[in-house]
């Protein structure tokens, strides 16, 4: 071990000291009789043990019910090689929530190559799991949306034909009482073109006009003009804002669309007297990669209500066209908020439970806009 020190450079243990302690993936070494010998911070926090706890103690009595666990440490000790879990393990810890992991365990070798333990690397795939999800609903939301348009290229004109015969119609009766139904007919006509006109905006949307847009005002100016709107109701609007967030690159309009209509189906979710936070951080959990840029991290904006939240049933329903839960409404709102979501290619999810309130979280990447020469291709600094 003296030999082994000397070798490495001034610096390095406490380098591979602090690599171990910041590394957001646990890591669990086990000696040759099974005993926890290293435990780090993200092990604990996977796990909810604490080193305390785990270190000096049997790995198979304190990890008693992760059978799947203790099948790779058999296979790591006895193959001698890294053994991966081909599918997802569910880790149960300390707290009653189980935590979806990818594992790998791997023999842990002394200075002489004889094989005295097993290190097993845990990564939590909760952020997996919720991106794949994500990309399912817009893969969804993609065919009903093409399906959509052919629909209502296919309605609109012979609705346009109804309404020109009806307006005749109500022309030749002139003052007769029949008038009555030539209205009703144009009325209802003019409210399906509305439904007709949301759905081909759904499916063909304008192209984003990039820009560099200030979250915070944003979100502001739509709070200021909800608490009017809602000053008769006791409504409590709360910002919670990070100030340090600089402006990055998205449209402003569909971004107030976005924003605005879920801050509004919050306040109609909690009623009266009801309490909605809006908070936005700087997400480092999943970063955006794309050719010949560096990674960014995405801006992350909670919406948080007290109402009387989403049934299980529902929630998977939410984002497709013309599903909804009020008694007004065509359902096309939080599938427009997912379009608009992947065209900044970003995510939106939900997490609620009945009775105990609902979130929407909406991530957006952080990409600066830097002075640009006629194209609207981003710059990232």
């Amino acid at each position: 071990m003296k030999e082994r020190k000397a070798m490495l450079p001034p610096g390095d243990s406490k380098l591979y000291s602090r690599v171990f302690e910041n590394i957001d993936r646990a890591i669990i070494a086990l000696n040759g009789q099974g005993t926890i010998t290293l435990f780090n911070p993200t092990a604990q926090t996977f796990t909810g043990f604490s080193e305390r706890q785990a270190l000096g103690h049997s790995f198979r009595e304190l990890f008693a019910r992760e059978d799947a666990l203790h099948t790779l440490v058999a296979d790591a000790q006895t193959k001698g090689r890294t053994i991966s879990a081909p599918d997802t393990i569910h880790l149960h810890g300390l707290s009653e929530s189980i935590l979806p992991v990818s594992v790998s365990a791997c023999p842990l070798l002394d200075h002489d190559g004889h094989q005295d333990g097993v290190v097993l690397i845990i990564r939590d795939l909760t952020r997996m799991q919720e991106l794949e999800e994500a990309v399912r609903r817009a893969d969804r939301l993609a065919m009903l949306s093409t399906l959509a348009a052919g629909l209502a290229h296919e309605v609109k004109n012979p609705l346009g034909g109804i309404k020109g015969a009806a307006q005749l119609l109500a022309m030749e009766l002139g003052e007769d009482q029949l008038c009555e139904y030539t209205d009703v007919m144009i009325k209802e006509v003019d409210r399906v073109n509305v439904i007709i006109e949301e759905l081909m905006d759904l499916s063909r949307p304008r192209p984003p006009e990039w820009s560099e847009v200030n979250l915070t005002r944003i979100l502001n100016d739509i709070v200021l003009f909800q608490n009017e709107a809602h000053r008769g109701r006791g409504t409590n609007f709360r910002l919670l804002l990070d100030p340090s967030i600089p402006p990055f690159r998205g449209d402003c309009h569909l971004l107030t669309r976005l924003f605005l209509n879920l801050i509004k189906n919050a306040a109609e979710a909690v009623g009266k007297q009801g309490q909605i936070d809006i908070r936005s951080r700087i997400g480092a959990e999943v970063h955006l990669t794309k050719p010949g840029t560096r990674p960014v991290p995405f801006v992350v904006i909670d919406i948080i209500d007290n109402g009387r939240g989403i049934s299980a049933e529902d929630l998977d329903q939410i984002f497709m066209p013309f599903f909804t839960s009020k008694s007004k409404g065509i359902g096309l709102g939080l599938a427009t908020c997912q379009k608009i979501v992947a065209e900044h290619d970003g995510f939106i999810k939900v997490t609620s439970s009945e009775g105990e309130g609902t979130t929407f979280s909406v991530s957006l990447p952080f990409i600066q806009q830097s002075d640009q020469s006629g194209g609207n291709s981003p710059a990232m600094r």
